[in-house]
C-alpha cells in the first residue's frame, strides 16, 4: 500500500503532483531556451558566413574572372588581415569546373586539383543554403556561387574553426541546466512545502475520521487545538463538523433513551396483558372454590370443581408463557376436546349472572382436536368476556363452536352497540403494537389466533358483533407422530 501511490493520503500526492507539475514546466523552458540559443547561434554564424563571404566575393572576383593566381593568393591574404570573425582554418577559390585556382594552404588544396570529396558535398550543401555545421570537428564548412553576368565562375569555399562558438554553447548550456535545475529544485520544494501545509487540515480531518471508523463507534468532536492554527474556512467547516459530530451524539443518545422507555413501556403492556388473561382464569376459578364451598359435602360437585380448578392452574401456567412477546412455544402442548371449551361457562358465569345477561352453549365439536387447547381457550375465554362486558343487562351472549371440511370455527356474539373501527383494524393487523387505551383481550385473541395458523373475523351481524374464530383442523392429535 506504501509503495502504490494510490494508496497514499491526499495530503501528500497533491503536493507530489504540484512539485512535478514545476519539474515539468521548468524542463520543458529549459528545452525551449537551448533550442533558442541554438537557434540563434545558427543565426549569428550565418550572418557572419555572409559578411566573409562578401568580403572574399569582392576581393578574388577579377582574379578569377582573368585566373590570375598570384593575385587570388593575394586576395586571400588580404581578406583574412582584416577578417574578425572565427578563424579561418582554409579557403579556397575554384573554378566553375571545380578545380582550385588558388587556396590560403596550397599544400592541403593544391592548384589545379579537385576537393577531396566530403569537402566538395558539403560546400555544395552550403552553397545551396546556411553553413555546415560539423561539431565533432569543430568546423563550418562555407560556401558560394561566383557569377559574372549570370554566368557562373567559379565558387569559393571556406571552412571556419568553430571551437569557441561550440565551447561558449557548451558553457551556456551547463550554466542554463544548473541554474534551471537549481530554481526547479527551489520552486518544487516550495510548492510542495505551501500545498502540504495548505493541506494539513484535510490531512488532520482524514486521519480523526479513519480513528473513528476504526473504532466503531461514534465521531468524537475535534479537540480545539486542532483547528487552533487553520484558515477561516477550515475552521468554520472544522467548527461545523463538531456541531454535526454533537448532534448524531445526542440523537443517538435520545434514540437510546427512547428505546429503553420503549422497552420498559413494552415490559408494562406485557404485564398488563398476562395480568388480563391471568385475573380472565381466577374468575373461573372463584367460581368454582364457591361451588366447593357452598355444594363440597356432594362428592361429585367437589370432584368436578377440583378437575376444574387443577386445569385452570394448567392454564394459568400456559397463559403466562403464551403472553410473553418473545416466546415462541411449540403448537400441539395439549388436545382441544370439547370439555375445554365447556368448562369456559364456569369462567364467566359469575360476570353474566352479575351482569344479568343470559347465555347461549352450542358446541359440537369432536371429542379430540389436535390444535393447542390452552390457546383456544384462552382466544374464547377473551372474546367471551368482551362480549360480556359490551352486552347491556338483559341482553344475550351466544357461542356456537364446530367443525367442518377442516376448518375449526366458534363464534361469539354480543348484544353491544357494534365492533369500533379501531377493534376491526386491529383484527386485521394482528403483528401491530398493543393498544394504550384498553383493548387487550381482543388484541391478545387475535395474536394467539395468528399463531394457531387461524384468524378472527367480524361477521355480520344484524345487532350487536359477532366475532368468528377460524382453524385449520389438522387430524386426530392421536394419530400426530
Amino acid at each position: 500500500m506504501i509503495t502504490r501511490p494510490t494508496g497514499w493520503s491526499l495530503a501528500l500526492r497533491v503536493p507530489l503532483m504540484v512539485g512535478g507539475l514545476v519539474v515539468v514546466v521548468a524542463f520543458v523552458f529549459s528545452l525551449g531556451v537551448l533550442q533558442r540559443l541554438e537557434q540563434d547561434q545558427r543565426l549569428h554564424l550565418a550572418q557572419l558566413a555572409a559578411t566573409y563571404l562578401d568580403g572574399m566575393a569582392t576581393a578574388v572576383q577579377p582574379a578569377l574572372l582573368q585566373r590570375d593566381i598570384w593575385e587570388a593568393f593575394a586576395a586571400l591574404d588580404r581578406a583574412r588581415m582584416h577578417y574578425e570573425g572565427p578563424r579561418a582554418v582554409s579557403t579556397a577559390v575554384l573554378l566553375a569546373d571545380g578545380r582550385v585556382l588558388a587556396a590560403a594552404d596550397p599544400r592541403a588544396w593544391p592548384s589545379g586539383v579537385t576537393l577531396p570529396a566530403d569537402v566538395a558535398e558539403r560546400a555544395a550543401r552550403a552553397a545551396a543554403g546556411e553553413p555546415i555545421l560539423d561539431p565533432q570537428r569543430a568546423r563550418a564548412t562555407l560556401a558560394r556561387d561566383l557569377f559574372e553576368g549570370g554566368i557562373p565562375i567559379g565558387r569559393i569555399v571556406a571552412e571556419l574553426d568553430i571551437a569557441p562558438l561550440l565551447k561558449a554553447r557548451a558553457k551556456m548550456r551547463q550554466t542554463l541546466i544548473l541554474a534551471s535545475a537549481a530554481l526547479t529544485l527551489l520552486f518544487a520544494g516550495a510548492g510542495f512545502l505551501l500545498v502540504r501545509v495548505f493541506l494539513r487540515p484535510v490531512e488532520t480531518l482524514r486521519r480523526h475520521v479513519l480513528a473513528s471508523a476504526a473504532t466503531g463507534g461514534l465521531m468524537p468532536p475535534l479537540p480545539p487545538e486542532a483547528f487552533a492554527h487553520v484558515g477561516n474556512e477550515f475552521n468554520a467547516l472544522f467548527q461545523a463538523l463538531n456541531r454535526t459530530a454533537s448532534a448524531v451524539a445526542e440523537r443517538e443518545d435520545i434514540a437510546a433513551r427512547l428505546a429503553e422507555e420503549e422497552r420498559f413501556a413494552q415490559l408494562g403492556r406485557l404485564a398488563s396483558s398476562m395480568a388480563h388473561e391471568v385475573n380472565n382464569a381466577l374468575g373461573g376459578m372463584m367460581t368454582a372454590v364457591d361451588t366447593i364451598a357452598t355444594h363440597g359435602s356432594d362428592p361429585a360437585i367437589r370432584a368436578a370443581s377440583l378437575g376444574f380448578l387443577q386445569r385452570g392452574l394448567a392454564d394459568i401456567a400456559n397463559v403466562v408463557r403464551a403472553n410473553l412477546a418473545s416466546y415462541k412455544g411449540e403448537a400441539g402442548a395439549g388436545p382441544l376436546r370439547a370439555t375445554d371449551l365447556d368448562d369456559l361457562r364456569h369462567f364467566v358465569r359469575h360476570e353474566m349472572e352479575r351482569r344479568g345477561i343470559r347465555l347461549e352453549w352450542s358446541n359440537t365439536l369432536p371429542a379430540e382436536l389436535a390444535v393447542d387447547r390452552t390457546l383456544v381457550r384462552q382466544i374464547v375465554l377473551n372474546l367471551l368476556l368482551n362480549a360480556t362486558a359490551v352486552s347491556s343487562a338483559g341482553g344475550t351472549v351466544s357461542m356456537h363452536a364446530g367443525e367442518k371440511e377442516g376448518l375449526i370455527r366458534i363464534e361469539i356474539a354480543d348484544a353491544g352497540p357494534g365492533l369500533p373501527a379501531d377493534a376491526a383494524a386491529m383484527l386485521e393487523a394482528p403483528q401491530a403494537t398493543p393498544p394504550r387505551d384498553g383493548g387487550l383481550g381482543l388484541w391478545t385473541a387475535s395474536r394467539l389466533a395468528a399463531r394457531l395458523g387461524g384468524a378472527l373475523q367480524p361477521m355480520p351481524a344484524a345487532q350487536g358483533t359477532i366475532i368468528a374464530l377460524l382453524v385449520p383442523s389438522p387430524r386426530p392429535y392421536a394419530d400426530v407422530g
